[in-house]
Protein backbone atom coordinates (compact mmCIF):
# COMPACT_ATOMS: atom_id res chain seq x y z
CA UNK A 1 0.00 0.00 0.00
CA UNK A 2 0.83 3.54 -0.76
CA UNK A 3 1.42 5.84 1.85
CA UNK A 4 1.36 9.71 2.80
CA UNK A 5 2.08 11.05 6.18
CA UNK A 6 0.89 14.38 7.52
CA UNK A 7 2.28 15.77 10.52
CA UNK A 8 1.26 18.10 12.88
CA UNK A 9 2.96 19.27 16.44
CA UNK A 10 6.33 18.65 18.14
CA UNK A 11 9.43 17.09 17.29
CA UNK A 12 8.34 13.76 19.24
CA UNK A 13 5.43 13.60 16.55
CA UNK A 14 7.99 14.11 13.74
CA UNK A 15 9.80 11.15 15.30
CA UNK A 16 7.01 9.59 16.20
CA UNK A 17 6.17 9.63 12.32
CA UNK A 18 9.38 8.27 11.27
CA UNK A 19 9.09 5.29 13.44
CA UNK A 20 5.73 4.52 11.52
CA UNK A 21 7.14 5.02 8.18
CA UNK A 22 10.22 2.79 9.09
CA UNK A 23 7.89 -0.13 10.26
CA UNK A 24 5.60 0.49 7.25
CA UNK A 25 8.61 0.33 5.14
CA UNK A 26 10.01 -2.67 6.73
CA UNK A 27 7.10 -4.64 6.02
CA UNK A 28 6.88 -3.94 2.14
CA UNK A 29 4.52 -0.67 2.12
CA UNK A 30 5.70 2.42 0.30
CA UNK A 31 5.60 5.48 1.49
CA UNK A 32 5.13 8.12 -0.95
CA UNK A 33 5.58 12.28 -1.11
CA UNK A 34 2.19 13.57 -2.20
CA UNK A 35 -0.96 13.23 -1.46
CA UNK A 36 -2.45 11.94 -4.75
CA UNK A 37 -0.22 9.03 -4.85
CA UNK A 38 -1.30 7.25 -1.86
CA UNK A 39 -3.90 4.81 -1.35
CA UNK A 40 -3.59 6.17 2.38
CA UNK A 41 -3.55 8.87 4.55
CA UNK A 42 -2.41 8.97 8.05
CA UNK A 43 -2.50 12.32 9.46
CA UNK A 44 -0.16 12.24 13.08
CA UNK A 45 -2.25 15.16 15.04
CA UNK A 46 -1.39 17.22 17.70
CA UNK A 47 -3.62 18.46 20.39
CA UNK A 48 -1.99 20.41 22.76
CA UNK A 49 -3.90 23.77 21.35
CA UNK A 50 -7.40 24.13 20.15
CA UNK A 51 -6.26 25.64 17.15
CA UNK A 52 -4.21 22.67 16.48
CA UNK A 53 -7.20 20.20 17.12
CA UNK A 54 -9.12 21.79 14.73
CA UNK A 55 -6.48 21.90 11.48
CA UNK A 56 -6.81 18.12 12.01
CA UNK A 57 -10.52 17.85 11.94
CA UNK A 58 -10.86 20.51 8.81
CA UNK A 59 -7.98 18.17 7.19
CA UNK A 60 -9.76 14.90 7.92
CA UNK A 61 -13.10 16.63 6.45
CA UNK A 62 -11.10 17.41 3.20
CA UNK A 63 -9.72 14.22 2.71
CA UNK A 64 -12.50 12.43 3.06
CA UNK A 65 -15.06 14.40 1.10
CA UNK A 66 -12.21 13.89 -2.07
CA UNK A 67 -12.31 9.94 -1.79
CA UNK A 68 -9.15 9.45 0.62
CA UNK A 69 -9.04 6.70 2.96
CA UNK A 70 -7.48 8.17 6.38
CA UNK A 71 -6.00 7.27 9.64
CA UNK A 72 -5.28 9.15 12.53
CA UNK A 73 -2.34 8.66 15.03
CA UNK A 74 -0.95 11.14 17.82
CA UNK A 75 -2.74 12.87 20.84
CA UNK A 76 -6.05 13.96 19.00
CA UNK A 77 -6.14 10.08 18.37
CA UNK A 78 -4.99 9.36 22.15
CA UNK A 79 -7.67 11.63 23.36
CA UNK A 80 -10.91 12.68 20.91
CA UNK A 81 -11.08 8.64 19.51
CA UNK A 82 -15.10 8.60 20.06
CA UNK A 83 -15.31 12.08 18.50
CA UNK A 84 -12.96 10.97 15.42
CA UNK A 85 -15.02 7.55 14.73
CA UNK A 86 -17.61 9.68 13.83
CA UNK A 87 -15.64 10.95 10.78
CA UNK A 88 -15.47 7.35 9.53
CA UNK A 89 -11.65 7.40 9.37
CA UNK A 90 -9.93 3.61 8.85
CA UNK A 91 -8.41 3.52 12.39
CA UNK A 92 -7.85 5.46 15.05
CA UNK A 93 -4.17 4.75 17.19
CA UNK A 94 -2.75 5.93 20.15
CA UNK A 95 0.33 7.49 21.15
CA UNK A 96 1.50 4.87 22.71
CA UNK A 97 0.81 2.24 20.15
CA UNK A 98 2.58 3.28 17.13
CA UNK A 99 4.16 0.29 17.03
CA UNK A 100 0.83 -1.24 16.08
CA UNK A 101 0.99 0.46 12.92
CA UNK A 102 1.05 -2.13 10.51
CA UNK A 103 -1.54 -3.99 11.88
CA UNK A 104 -3.97 -1.13 11.63
CA UNK A 105 -2.75 0.05 7.90
CA UNK A 106 -3.79 -3.54 7.12
CA UNK A 107 -6.96 -3.57 8.24
CA UNK A 108 -6.23 -5.77 11.55
CA UNK A 109 -6.82 -3.07 14.01
CA UNK A 110 -9.60 -0.04 14.36
CA UNK A 111 -8.90 1.27 17.00
CA UNK A 112 -5.74 0.68 19.71
CA UNK A 113 -5.29 2.89 22.41
CA UNK A 114 -3.09 0.53 24.30
CA UNK A 115 0.30 1.21 25.68
CA UNK A 116 3.26 -0.97 23.86
CA UNK A 117 5.50 2.64 23.41
CA UNK A 118 8.57 0.13 25.94
CA UNK A 119 8.32 -1.98 22.74
CA UNK A 120 9.84 0.91 20.50
CA UNK A 121 13.63 0.48 21.10
CA UNK A 122 16.91 0.86 19.21
CA UNK A 123 16.44 -2.12 17.02
CA UNK A 124 12.76 -0.49 15.75
CA UNK A 125 13.54 0.52 12.24
CA UNK A 126 13.16 4.23 11.22
CA UNK A 127 12.75 6.07 8.06
CA UNK A 128 14.31 9.24 9.21
CA UNK A 129 13.73 12.84 7.48
CA UNK A 130 17.30 14.29 7.35
CA UNK A 131 20.50 11.84 6.33
CA UNK A 132 22.87 13.72 8.95
CA UNK A 133 20.98 14.87 11.99
CA UNK A 134 18.93 12.24 13.88
CA UNK A 135 15.61 12.79 16.82
CA UNK A 136 16.00 10.27 19.61
CA UNK A 137 12.78 9.75 21.91
CA UNK A 138 14.87 9.09 25.15
CA UNK A 139 11.51 9.57 27.77
CA UNK A 140 8.17 9.30 26.62
CA UNK A 141 4.85 11.06 28.98
CA UNK A 142 4.84 13.85 31.24
CA UNK A 143 4.10 13.53 35.46
CA UNK A 144 3.92 17.00 35.52
CA UNK A 145 -0.10 17.97 34.58
CA UNK A 146 0.30 21.82 34.83
CA UNK A 147 -3.66 22.81 34.81
CA UNK A 148 -3.84 23.89 31.04
CA UNK A 149 -1.71 21.22 29.41
CA UNK A 150 -3.64 18.05 27.48
CA UNK A 151 -0.12 16.64 27.24
CA UNK A 152 -0.29 13.73 30.87
CA UNK A 153 -3.59 12.73 29.53
CA UNK A 154 -2.70 11.85 25.66
CA UNK A 155 1.06 11.01 26.22
CA UNK A 156 0.94 9.16 29.81
CA UNK A 157 3.26 8.96 32.03
CA UNK A 158 6.70 9.36 32.26
CA UNK A 159 8.64 6.11 31.11
CA UNK A 160 12.23 6.22 30.38
CA UNK A 161 14.12 4.08 28.10
CA UNK A 162 16.80 1.97 29.27
CA UNK A 163 20.35 4.25 28.48
CA UNK A 164 22.08 1.29 27.38
CA UNK A 165 19.69 0.95 24.73
CA UNK A 166 19.58 4.67 23.80
CA UNK A 167 23.62 4.30 23.66
CA UNK A 168 23.43 1.47 21.23
CA UNK A 169 21.28 3.47 19.24
CA UNK A 170 23.61 7.04 18.71
CA UNK A 171 26.36 4.60 17.84
CA UNK A 172 24.40 2.89 15.00
CA UNK A 173 23.37 6.30 14.17
CA UNK A 174 27.40 7.32 13.89
CA UNK A 175 27.88 3.95 11.92
CA UNK A 176 25.70 5.28 9.23
CA UNK A 177 27.09 8.84 8.91
CA UNK A 178 25.18 10.75 10.99
CA UNK A 179 26.76 13.90 12.69
CA UNK A 180 24.32 14.98 14.51
CA UNK A 181 21.60 13.69 17.37
CA UNK A 182 18.69 15.71 19.42
CA UNK A 183 17.63 13.85 22.26
CA UNK A 184 13.54 14.52 22.70
CA UNK A 185 11.24 14.05 25.71
CA UNK A 186 8.03 16.10 27.02
CA UNK A 187 10.32 16.52 30.00
CA UNK A 188 13.65 15.50 28.72
CA UNK A 189 15.22 16.45 31.84
CA UNK A 190 13.75 14.09 33.58
CA UNK A 191 15.28 11.69 31.92
CA UNK A 192 16.37 8.67 34.50
CA UNK A 193 14.36 9.34 37.54
CA UNK A 194 12.09 6.56 36.87
CA UNK A 195 14.63 4.11 36.40
CA UNK A 196 15.99 4.85 39.80
CA UNK A 197 19.94 3.15 38.48
CA UNK A 198 21.52 6.25 38.47
CA UNK A 199 20.45 6.83 34.72
CA UNK A 200 20.02 11.24 34.21
CA UNK A 201 20.16 13.06 30.87
CA UNK A 202 23.45 14.39 32.15
CA UNK A 203 25.24 10.31 32.01
CA UNK A 204 23.29 10.31 28.66
CA UNK A 205 25.15 13.50 27.26
CA UNK A 206 28.43 12.74 28.60
CA UNK A 207 28.19 9.23 27.68
CA UNK A 208 27.21 10.11 24.01
CA UNK A 209 29.68 12.75 23.56
CA UNK A 210 32.44 10.38 23.76
CA UNK A 211 30.96 8.23 20.46
CA UNK A 212 33.00 8.79 17.75
CA UNK A 213 31.29 10.73 14.75
CA UNK A 214 28.50 12.65 16.32
CA UNK A 215 30.14 16.39 16.06
CA UNK A 216 26.75 17.73 17.68
CA UNK A 217 24.10 17.07 20.77
CA UNK A 218 20.82 18.20 21.38
CA UNK A 219 18.08 18.67 23.88
CA UNK A 220 14.69 19.29 24.22
CA UNK A 221 12.16 20.30 25.94
CA UNK A 222 13.46 20.87 29.87
CA UNK A 223 11.28 21.59 32.44
CA UNK A 224 13.06 24.41 35.32
CA UNK A 225 12.89 22.76 38.05
CA UNK A 226 14.34 19.28 36.79
CA UNK A 227 17.22 20.84 35.49
CA UNK A 228 20.29 19.65 37.63
CA UNK A 229 23.37 21.01 38.47
CA UNK A 230 25.25 18.01 36.63
CA UNK A 231 23.32 19.01 33.55
CA UNK A 232 24.44 22.21 33.75
CA UNK A 233 28.31 21.27 34.27
CA UNK A 234 28.18 18.48 31.55
CA UNK A 235 26.76 21.02 29.09
CA UNK A 236 29.49 23.81 30.16
CA UNK A 237 32.36 20.98 30.17
CA UNK A 238 32.30 19.12 26.82
CA UNK A 239 32.26 21.18 23.61
CA UNK A 240 30.20 18.36 21.32
CA UNK A 241 26.76 19.53 23.43
CA UNK A 242 24.57 22.37 22.41
CA UNK A 243 24.88 25.27 24.55
CA UNK A 244 21.18 26.37 24.16
CA UNK A 245 18.73 25.58 26.73
CA UNK A 246 14.92 25.51 25.56
CA UNK A 247 13.30 26.05 29.06
CA UNK A 248 9.32 27.27 29.02
CA UNK A 249 8.40 29.61 31.74
CA UNK A 250 4.91 29.83 30.87
CA UNK A 251 3.99 33.52 32.90
CA UNK A 252 6.44 35.21 35.04
CA UNK A 253 3.94 35.71 37.67
CA UNK A 254 4.03 33.68 41.05
CA UNK A 255 -0.18 33.73 41.02
CA UNK A 256 -0.32 32.73 37.58
CA UNK A 257 2.64 30.10 37.76
CA UNK A 258 0.43 28.23 40.98
CA UNK A 259 -2.69 28.63 39.09
CA UNK A 260 -0.80 26.91 36.13
CA UNK A 261 0.48 24.02 38.67
CA UNK A 262 3.98 25.11 37.43
CA UNK A 263 6.19 24.20 40.37
CA UNK A 264 8.69 27.23 40.51
CA UNK A 265 8.45 30.70 41.24
CA UNK A 266 9.71 33.21 38.56
CA UNK A 267 12.39 33.88 41.05
CA UNK A 268 13.45 30.14 40.75
CA UNK A 269 13.18 30.20 37.28
CA UNK A 270 15.51 32.89 36.84
CA UNK A 271 17.66 31.76 39.35
CA UNK A 272 18.25 28.86 36.79
CA UNK A 273 18.49 30.46 33.80
CA UNK A 274 21.54 32.68 35.35
CA UNK A 275 23.01 29.89 36.90
CA UNK A 276 23.42 28.78 32.96
CA UNK A 277 24.41 31.79 31.87
CA UNK A 278 27.25 32.24 34.58
CA UNK A 279 28.40 27.84 34.10
CA UNK A 280 28.18 27.50 30.41
CA UNK A 281 29.81 29.70 28.28
CA UNK A 282 28.17 31.14 25.10
CA UNK A 283 25.01 29.70 26.58
CA UNK A 284 21.39 30.99 25.18
CA UNK A 285 18.15 30.52 26.33
CA UNK A 286 14.79 29.61 24.48
CA UNK A 287 11.23 29.18 26.27
CA UNK A 288 7.37 29.27 25.84
CA UNK A 289 5.36 32.39 26.96
CA UNK A 290 1.21 31.75 27.13
CA UNK A 291 -0.55 34.44 27.20
CA UNK A 292 -4.20 35.33 28.79
CA UNK A 293 -4.57 32.40 31.23
CA UNK A 294 -7.69 32.44 33.32
CA UNK A 295 -7.42 35.77 35.65
CA UNK A 296 -4.31 37.14 34.43
CA UNK A 297 -4.44 40.68 35.01
CA UNK A 298 -2.57 43.57 33.65
CA UNK A 299 0.04 43.14 36.55
CA UNK A 300 0.87 39.67 35.97
CA UNK A 301 1.00 40.39 32.07
CA UNK A 302 3.61 43.31 33.39
CA UNK A 303 5.51 40.49 35.14
CA UNK A 304 5.87 38.09 32.31
CA UNK A 305 7.02 41.10 30.27
CA UNK A 306 9.77 42.13 33.12
CA UNK A 307 11.08 38.22 32.98
CA UNK A 308 11.25 38.38 29.17
CA UNK A 309 13.38 41.60 29.30
CA UNK A 310 15.62 40.01 32.21
CA UNK A 311 16.24 36.20 30.60
CA UNK A 312 16.66 37.78 27.38
CA UNK A 313 15.74 34.48 25.40
CA UNK A 314 17.34 34.09 21.90
CA UNK A 315 14.28 32.55 20.70
CA UNK A 316 10.79 32.52 22.34
CA UNK A 317 7.38 30.80 21.20
CA UNK A 318 4.30 32.92 22.14
CA UNK A 319 0.62 31.23 22.11
CA UNK A 320 -2.59 32.42 23.50
CA UNK A 321 -4.31 30.56 26.20
CA UNK A 322 -6.72 28.11 24.42
CA UNK A 323 -8.92 25.36 27.02
CA UNK A 324 -7.83 21.68 26.47
CA UNK A 325 -10.77 19.00 27.48
CA UNK A 326 -10.08 16.99 30.45
CA UNK A 327 -7.68 19.61 31.62
CA UNK A 328 -7.96 21.20 35.24
CA UNK A 329 -8.16 24.69 33.65
CA UNK A 330 -10.95 23.87 31.28
CA UNK A 331 -12.99 22.04 34.19
CA UNK A 332 -12.37 25.05 36.81
CA UNK A 333 -11.34 28.40 35.43
CA UNK A 334 -13.17 30.73 33.16
CA UNK A 335 -11.69 31.88 30.27
CA UNK A 336 -12.31 35.05 30.97
CA UNK A 337 -9.73 36.89 29.61
CA UNK A 338 -10.80 38.34 26.26
CA UNK A 339 -9.34 37.83 22.75
CA UNK A 340 -9.00 41.12 21.74
CA UNK A 341 -6.91 41.51 25.23
CA UNK A 342 -4.77 38.07 24.00
CA UNK A 343 -4.02 39.43 21.29
CA UNK A 344 -3.06 42.83 22.47
CA UNK A 345 -0.72 41.23 25.11
CA UNK A 346 0.56 39.03 22.43
CA UNK A 347 2.00 41.74 20.14
CA UNK A 348 3.84 43.78 23.08
CA UNK A 349 5.34 40.70 24.15
CA UNK A 350 6.61 39.82 20.40
CA UNK A 351 7.67 43.45 19.85
CA UNK A 352 9.63 43.23 22.96
CA UNK A 353 11.01 40.10 22.09
CA UNK A 354 11.64 40.82 18.27
CA UNK A 355 13.74 43.97 19.86
CA UNK A 356 15.69 41.72 21.95
CA UNK A 357 16.61 39.26 18.96
CA UNK A 358 17.61 42.08 16.99
CA UNK A 359 20.38 43.23 19.55
CA UNK A 360 21.49 39.64 20.30
CA UNK A 361 21.87 39.22 16.68
CA UNK A 362 23.38 42.59 15.71
CA UNK A 363 26.22 41.81 18.57
CA UNK A 364 27.56 38.84 15.99
CA UNK A 365 27.83 41.37 12.61
CA UNK A 366 31.05 40.90 11.38
CA UNK A 367 32.21 38.05 13.76
CA UNK A 368 33.33 34.45 12.97
CA UNK A 369 31.17 31.46 14.18
CA UNK A 370 31.46 27.70 13.35
CA UNK A 371 27.79 26.37 12.00
CA UNK A 372 26.94 22.73 10.89
CA UNK A 373 24.86 22.50 7.73
CA UNK A 374 21.17 21.16 8.01
CA UNK A 375 19.64 21.57 4.90
CA UNK A 376 19.71 23.03 1.50
CA UNK A 377 17.12 24.99 -0.24
CA UNK A 378 17.44 27.49 -3.99
CA UNK A 379 21.15 27.66 -3.73
CA UNK A 380 21.29 28.63 -0.13
CA UNK A 381 22.37 26.70 3.00
CA UNK A 382 21.47 26.46 6.45
CA UNK A 383 23.22 25.81 9.08
CA UNK A 384 23.07 26.06 13.32
CA UNK A 385 25.45 27.39 15.43
CA UNK A 386 26.66 25.40 19.10
CA UNK A 387 23.64 27.99 20.52
CA UNK A 388 20.81 27.22 18.25
CA UNK A 389 21.35 30.72 16.25
CA UNK A 390 19.92 29.59 12.35
CA UNK A 391 22.60 31.14 9.64
CA UNK A 392 21.99 30.79 6.17
CA UNK A 393 25.05 30.74 3.22
CA UNK A 394 24.53 31.19 0.26
CA UNK A 395 25.89 28.81 -1.29
CA UNK A 396 24.84 24.90 -1.48
CA UNK A 397 27.10 23.16 0.99
CA UNK A 398 26.84 18.82 1.65
CA UNK A 399 24.30 18.32 5.00
CA UNK A 400 26.48 17.46 8.07
CA UNK A 401 29.76 20.04 7.04
CA UNK A 402 31.07 21.94 9.72
CA UNK A 403 31.77 25.46 8.03
CA UNK A 404 32.83 28.63 10.02
CA UNK A 405 31.48 31.47 8.73
CA UNK A 406 31.78 35.53 8.99
CA UNK A 407 28.12 37.48 9.97
CA UNK A 408 26.85 39.82 7.91
CA UNK A 409 23.37 40.62 8.28
CA UNK A 410 20.20 39.12 9.66
CA UNK A 411 16.90 38.92 8.85
CA UNK A 412 13.76 37.60 10.68
CA UNK A 413 15.76 35.42 13.10
CA UNK A 414 18.11 34.46 10.36
CA UNK A 415 21.62 35.80 10.45
CA UNK A 416 23.21 35.61 6.89
CA UNK A 417 26.86 34.49 5.99
CA UNK A 418 28.01 35.05 2.69
CA UNK A 419 30.21 31.93 0.78
CA UNK A 420 33.49 34.62 0.29
CA UNK A 421 33.64 33.86 3.87
CA UNK A 422 33.62 30.39 3.81
CA UNK A 423 35.77 28.21 5.13
CA UNK A 424 35.20 23.95 5.17
CA UNK A 425 37.79 22.33 7.34
CA UNK A 426 37.08 18.45 8.37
Amino acid sequence: MKVFFKTYGCQMNIHDSEIMKGLLKEAGHEIVDKIEDSDLVVVNTCAVRRKSENKVYSLIGRLKKGGHKVGVTGCVAQGMSEKLSNYGVEFILGTRAIGSIVSAVEGLKKIDLEDRISEIDSQTPVLRNQKKHAWVNIIAGCDKFCTYCIVPYTRGRELSRPLSDVINEVIMLAKNGYKQVTFLGQNVDSYGKDLKDGTSLAKLLELSQAIDGIERFWFLTSYPSDISSDLIKVVGKYPKISKNFHIPAQSGSNRILKKMNRRYTREEYLEIVEKIKKEVENSSIGGDIIVGFPDENDDDFEETLDLVKRVRYIRLNVAPYSPRPGTVAAKYYEDNVPFNVKKTRMSRLNEIQHSIEKELNEALINKEVEIMIENTARKVSYGRTIDNRMVAVDEIIPEGEMIRVRIEDFKFGTLYASSRRVSIFA
